[in-house]
């Protein structure tokens, strides 16, 4: 589908839509096809939400499409697990690929043909050295590399060998298949690289009909061209593999000419984006698995509960670059927030219980009191709440000897309940060691709904729950994974954990409504954060994971910068 030269400046704007944006109004495609090609051997984590935003939103944009592809080269590594879970990811994230779901698998027999063809034009040679003998020979940044011995063994002895190869005759490592380029190249990448290796190894969709696999270097280029991608969109570490991406497309029988194009990846504050990295966490046990909540990985910021708008948003923010820079997690987390804020409906919920009597409410008695679901949706309604003679509060919002600026529950204080009367604090009961276990309260019946008919007014306004009626709940506090801000520094990653990157409190209590919440779903507990109410909760065990908490750093940072770009120090 073609996009008119007159749509064309309507869309978003980033130097790479700006090469679409040429191409098209010049003619050099008719329509635009992307991909995205991630390798099937882990989960997909926050830095591939940048490629997977890229690249179906410039198929979207411009009329055009995106493909799912598998690279999936490396039978020792990829999994069915990391197939659908990428899957999932990507439609979680809010993107389909409709009937254009494509493997680098597929295209084996044509890819080993292909490589056929270079050994018969002498562009490719099979090779006796052992891998490490390659690595010796290949020179360093400002020496060039040794050509092979084999290097100029004959096409039709080479054939031979490639055919044997495939046919499973020789181990492991004992053959590859090189590109004859150049070992004096600037570019290592272009020093007589691998295309093809021996691995006897079954494959996740082949099974153990092939024992030889093209390399990514190889089978990549190769898949776009044959699958009609248009715009090759990759991160930056693939720049100097674009000279070997040409060479091969300009030497080989393509149906198209794809192109590629580098941006900079995802770089975030306090956060690892290396899929080895994430692979130690998981297999060393520093996490519960990769959809652990403190994980970037796409699942685990789902079982957190951050919606995949909020991913987008971000993405969008930040944009699209060449230069790579470090990003503030406090953005990402800014978009959280924003989007939570105007969906999740309100609830109440008590993670450190104390225990409150109001000592002339009436015995025995309860009523339902009206609570907003959400001050941001005025079409998200209200609730009833159950109120009676004896409630929980936080234990953070008494002090027996409060500082100056503790506005709060204290003795002799007058507070105001959220959604229920004002009371006084008019004593305190301790146990055996002297803790205090439990406050008694006088309420004024006339504060019904949380205002004096007096007009008198109050600093403090607490949540609370029903002690009657409230459930039982688990809840997870999720910090950062790490400590330190910049984590693409070298050195050992994992001394920078965060020993309190969770907390789990298992005494809290939420309100009656709190329990009807979907797995997955947000809630705002008030003056708490947002939750979401975690997979392993039961019918006798429910359980929420802190998506995030209520205070914005994000948001701080603009207001501060936009103070200083006028000049003032004032709001």
């Amino acid at each position: 589908m073609s996009v008119a030269e007159t749509d064309l400046d309507e869309r978003p704007r980033d130097f790479i839509r700006d090469i679409v944006r040429s191409d098209l109004a010049t003619g050099r495609v008719e329509a635009v096809v992307t991909r995205f090609p991630p390798e099937p051997n882990g989960y997909l984590h926050i830095g591939h939400a940048k490629s997977i935003c890229l690249n179906f939103g410039v198929g979207r944009d411009f009329g055009g499409r995106c493909h799912m592809r598998f690279d999936d080269t490396n039978p020792t590594r990829e999994e069915h697990e990391y197939i659908d879970a990428i899957q999932r990811d990507v439609r979680w994230l809010g993107f389909d690929w409709g009937e254009h779901l494509y493997f680098a698998s597929d295209h084996f027999e044509c890819l080993y043909e292909w490589a056929r063809h270079l050994i018969r034009g002498g562009d490719a040679y099979v090779d006796d050295l052992s891998a490490d003998e390659i690595r010796e020979r290949r020179g360093t940044l400002t020496e060039p590399g040794a050509d092979s011995p084999w290097r100029d063994r004959p096409a039709d002895e080479s054939l031979d060998l490639f055919a044997r190869m495939r046919a499973g005759e020789f181990p492991d490592g004992a053959r590859v298949l090189r590109a004859r380029i150049d070992m004096a190249s600037g570019n290592i990448n272009m020093r007589d690289p691998v295309l093809y290796r021996i691995r006897h190894a079954e494959h996740p969709r082949t099974g153990a009909d092939w024992c030889i696999y093209p390399t990514y270097d190889f089978a990549h280029g190769q898949s776009d061209a044959v699958e009609g991608v248009t715009h090759s969109l990759c991160t930056l570490e693939f720049e100097d593999h674009r000279p070997l991406y040409d060479w091969l497309i300009e030497r080989l029988p393509t149906p198209c000419v794809p192109r590629q194009y580098e941006f900079a990846r995802l770089n975030l504050t306090y956060t690892v984006m290396s899929k080895r990295a994430l692979i130690r966490l998981v297999q060393e046990g520093h996490v519960a698995g990769w959809d652990d909540p403190r994980m970037p990985t796409l699942c685990g910021m789902r079982r957190r509960g951050v919606p995949p708008e909020a991913v987008r948003d971000f993405i969008g923010r930040i944009g699209v670059a060449k230069a790579g820079n470090l990003v503030d997690v406090a953005m990402l987390e800014h978009c959280i927030r924003d989007r939570l804020n105007k969906r999740a409906p309100r609830r109440m919920g008590v993670l450190d219980p104390l225990k409150v009597v109001i000592e002339n409410y009436p015995a025995g008695e309860e009523e339902a009191l009206e609570a907003v679901n959400n001050p941001e949706d005025r079409e998200a309604g209200v609730r009833a709440v159950p109120f009676g003679r004896e409630i929980f509060i936080e234990r953070d919002d008494f002090m027996e000897e409060p500082p100056r600026k503790f506005f709060r529950l204290a003795p002799g204080r007058e507070v105001r309940l959220r959604y229920a009367y004002f009371v006084t604090c008019t004593g305190v009961v301790r146990d055996a060691s002297g803790e205090v276990v439990e406050l008694r309260c006088r309420y004024d019946p006339e504060t019904r709904g949380g205002n004096a008919p007096d007009g008198r007014k109050v600093k403090g306004t607490l949540h609370w729950v029903s002690a009657a009626r409230a459930a039982p709940a688990e809840v997870r506090l999720y910090d950062r994974l790490f400590g330190k801000p910049d984590m693409s520094a070298r050195g050992d990653f994992i001394a920078d954990l965060n020993p309190d990157s969770v907390t789990v409190l298992r005494d809290c209590r939420v309100e009656p409504e709190a329990r009807n919440t979907a797995e997955g779903a947000v809630v705002q507990f008030e003056r708490q954060g947002y939750f979401c109410v975690d997979p392993d909760t039961t019918k006798d065990n429910l359980v929420f994971n802190r998506t995030i908490g209520l205070r914005d750093t994000w948001a701080k940072i603009r207001r501060a910068e936009g103070r200083r770009a006028r000049g003032g120090n004032g709001p």
